[in-house]
């Protein structure tokens, strides 16, 4: 008899679902079409050469460690050297506070899987993350959600939220996926007071940090808790805030390299959460990625990243301010990988991707990244990933398609 597995399934699966990105990058595989859908890296910025010299010399100097198992906290002097870029940030940890993740989702379900009780609620930005709402509905989070506007999230609306009991509140402080804003130097200090208050703890997500093309450094959040909560100190002894990167975003995301920053009894149970799912993060791929990393080169490679994105964020900007239709606002970072649109209420971005795609142009519909299901006149675009001309072709062609539906009145739920 074959087994009829639909009836087999945990309960926890009628919550998860398929990665709305994931899928559209399926779709954006077709010649031709120009995508600003995925939030990808530009790949000719990978350091291929060093990648290549890396791996020879720790395959050569250290294969047999390189190809073993080994610990679950991770490789040793790549901890080391978390340890020493927060403190680069104003924060005094030590490598009991670094766990090496499988890529920042991983960090996401392990986060999840320590904290998460079926029906807990999560207090998340308005619009978020699509990674952590997937990762967190197959514990059976319910969420619940604050706006945003071009300061970050809006602590007006923050309290009544916080009196809900939210179990924590899931920010990114930096050039938001999918909003593209920063939350300011004011609101930060703010709402590490109010979730202090509240005893809210804050798990900070700061995969785009280091991307920051202009304007004031702010320091992250986690520095600002230590500091309110040690006087002077900056040590990591205690905290409200678990603190999250990558090397995604400034290395390779084929790496699969993230980590997660948090007190020691917080880490130990990460670390015995991450035993039941993959044992240790590849240990080749620390060894490859310290020795890339070390010595500076990081440091001076961000610099061309930041340099080469800037110049693409511009690129987008000006061909948006002369091809979108009256009606339809966009952000303006001052860093990351992502520009957020909105359009007329009342229009369907969902509706107008299969026009685009038709006119070999895509986006991201922006209710994806909305628990509630809203934003549905809003779209996510990427301009990390896509050469000037191509930026400014693909823009021209979504333009004529949002000025062909506001005049038709297409598009309108």
């Amino acid at each position: 008899m074959t087994t009829p597995w639909n009836q087999r399934y945990a309960q926890r699966t009628e919550r998860m679902g398929s990665s709305a990105i994931r899928e559209l990058l399926k779709l954006t595989q077709r010649e031709g079409l120009i995508s600003f859908a995925g939030g990808l890296p530009a790949p000719e910025l990978f350091p291929v050469e060093q990648f290549d010299a890396a791996s020879r010399r720790v395959l050569a100097e250290h294969g047999s460690q390189a190809l073993q198992y080994s610990t679950t906290e991770g490789y040793l002097p790549l901890r080391q050297y978390i340890v020493d870029k927060m403190a680069s940030y104003g924060i005094e940890a030590d490598v009991e506070n670094v766990l090496i993740t499988s890529g920042s989702q991983q960090a996401l379900d392990i986060i999840g899987k320590i904290l998460i009780n079926p029906g807990d609620k999560i207090l998340t930005e308005k619009p978020t993350y699509l990674g952590a709402l997937q990762a967190w509905r197959a514990y059976q989070a319910d969420f619940v959600t604050v706006p945003t506007d071009d300061e970050g999230l809006c602590l007006d609306h923050l309290e009544e939220v916080l009196c809900a009991g939210p179990k924590f509140m899931y920010i990114l402080p930096n050039f938001q996926n999918p909003g593209g804003f920063t939350l300011s130097r004011k609101r930060r200090e703010a709402l590490i007071d109010i979730a202090d208050h509240y005893g809210c703890p804050i798990i900070e997500d700061d995969p785009y940090g280091e991307l920051r093309f202009e304007g004031e450094h702010i320091p992250p959040l986690v520095v600002m808790d230590a500091q309110k909560l040690n006087g002077n100190s900056h040590s990591f002894k205690r905290g409200n805030v678990i603190y999250l990167s990558t090397f995604s975003k400034t290395l390779a995301p084929g790496l699969r390299l993230a980590w997660i920053v948090a007190p020691r009894d917080v880490i130990q149970k990460c670390v015995m959460a991450k035993q039941g799912m993959d044992l240790h993060t590849s240990s080749i791929n620390q060894m490859v990625a310290y020795e890339v990393a070390k010595d500076g080169f990081l440091k001076e490679h961000v610099r061309l990243i930041r340099r080469v994105y800037r110049e693409r964020r511009d690129i987008m900007l000006a061909a948006m301010a002369e091809h979108f239709p009256a009606g339809t606002s966009w952000t303006h970072p001052e860093g990351g990988l992502f520009l957020w649109v909105r359009l007329p209420e009342g229009m369907d971005a969902g509706l107008l991707l299969e026009a685009a795609t038709a006119q070999n142009v895509a986006f991201v519909p922006g209710v994806a990244f909305h628990p509630d299901g809203d934003g549905r006149n809003t779209m996510r675009l990427n301009f990390s990933n896509a050469q000037p001309e191509m930026i400014q072709l693909g823009i021209q062609r979504l333009g004529q398609v949002l000025t062909a539906a506001m005049e038709e009145e297409l598009a309108f739920a």
